[in-house]
């Protein structure tokens, strides 16, 4: 097992580049099993849950084959239905294989995923559109069993926004009889990535990017060559929050600005210096005084992200006066602030409110990752602290990151991996 041991207080300077965007890639992945042709995609981060889907795909009966950024599926040889319980416990976007499966083939069985360090992830909403296109449920040994003749249209109407049910219907819509319409769907860029590439497949929808969706289902649908994905707008945050942490001067590639205007807007109450540079890039700092404390909120798309809360709270703990963190997506994700506490931040939790007290500087510590984004908050404070901190359970890093501690030594960080001691 790895460790990452930094050694703060330098300035980042350079130019460094966001990777493709994870939670792009992992539905579109899932959309390619709806056709009989095969599809490649481009701009695909080298990350676990990649990997990880690309391995159901292949326990499926399909072929997936993942280099150098560039993701070849080949369908056609799908003889297996059953998302099993190791893979899907590991990466919650299993359940995707759902909607493209009960959609062509009449059946799909799913291990049911569970909870996870962040808090519960119910599928009650995935369940609830499909049974209204007209499958069966069956729950059985802890898995969901759906079986359907034939999918058709309906109108489906989410109590609340919902990412992954969003994916799910669009995906099995696309094949089902009639028109689907889908109200309350998720605004996600996510989601509208997932779209374009159906409709690059001959899908018929329209009010991408709206919370009403349409879906007039396809008899068959095409492969696609050379799709490329957008960019990782988490990611993107999460290298200029390093920037901001450090006192740097870089400029972050491969971005998205019109995906990321609320973060972009409360860079800018925070005293942040930066500049959008035409053609995807922006340049940020040099920061010559302190930041301000601004306060976000949590929501679904377009609001601040929950992806990126951890990380604003590294920085908010260098910033002048207090600040205020509510947490509206999850219920656990706050696992990050007795971490950043041992390296001398000050914040207090009320239910799903942090009050982050501003300090001067942090120290180095040992601690320990809980989850994916509370990684890249500790690395963030890393950077900034003065010493050495060392950071246990990193594994969670390389479910999202594409070789974070890579890039950040490309513009100046001290960062390296080492073996844990051994216990």
């Amino acid at each position: 097992m790895k460790k990452m041991v930094l050694h703060g207080g330098r300035a980042l300077k350079g130019t460094i580049s966001a990777s493709g965007s994870k939670n792009a890639t992992l539905p579109i992945m899932a959309a390619t099993l709806l056709s009989d042709e095969p599809s490649t995609i481009t701009g695909v981060p080298m990350v676990r849950d990649i990997r990880t889907f690309s391995e159901l795909i292949k326990i499926l009966g399909a072929n997936a084959y993942l280099e150098s950024n560039m993701l070849h599926i080949q369908p056609d040889t799908i003889k297996n239905f059953r998302a099993p319980y190791d893979l899907v416990k590991t990466m919650r976007a299993s359940i995707y294989a759902l909607g493209p499966l009960l959609a062509k083939y009449g059946r799909a069985e799913v291990s049911m995923p569970g909870g996870c360090a962040i808090g519960l992830r119910p599928i009650d909403l995935h369940l609830m559109a499909v049974k209204k296109l007209g499958a069966q449920i069956e729950m059985k040994h802890g898995y969901v069993i759906a079986t359907a003749k034939k999918l058709r249209g309906a109108r489906i109407v989410f109590p609340k926004a919902s990412l992954g049910a969003t994916v799910n219907t669009l995906l099995a819509a696309s094949l089902a009889q009639g028109v689907t319409v889908i109200e309350n769907a998720s605004k996600e860029p996510e989601v509208t990535d997932l779209c374009n590439f159906l409709q690059a497949m001959g899908a018929v929808i329209s009010g991408k990017g709206t919370g009403l969706l349409s879906i007039t289902g396809s008899r068959k649908l095409n492969g696609v060559k050379n799709y490329k994905v957008i960019p990782d707008r988490i990611e993107a945050a999460t290298l200029i929050a390093a920037a901001v942490i450090t006192k740097g001067s870089v400029t972050v590639e491969n971005i998205r600005a019109d995906q990321m205007s609320l973060f972009f807007e409360k860079l800018r109450e925070a005293g942040v210096s930066f500049e959008i540079i035409k053609g995807g890039a922006v340049k940020i700092g040099p920061r010559r005084v302190r930041l301000k404390g601004t306060d976000i909120a949590t929501e679904p798309y377009p609001g601040f992200p929950t992806d990126i809360q951890a990380q604003w709270m590294a920085m908010m703990t260098l910033a002048s006066g207090d600040t205020i963190i509510k947490e509206n997506i999850w219920e656990n994700r706050f696992m990050h602030v007795l971490e950043l506490a041992r390296m001398g931040a000050q914040i207090k939790i009320d239910g799903n409110t942090a009050i982050v007290t501003g300090v001067k500087k942090l120290s180095g510590a040992s601690v320990m990752a809980s989850d994916l984004r509370a990684s890249a908050a500790l690395i963030l404070a890393g950077l900034a602290a003065a010493g050495e901190t060392q950071i246990r359970r990193i594994y969670h890093l390389d479910r999202g990151y594409e070789n974070l501690d890579t890039k950040l030594s490309a513009i100046g960080a001290d960062i390296r991996l080492e073996n844990e001691d051994s216990v």
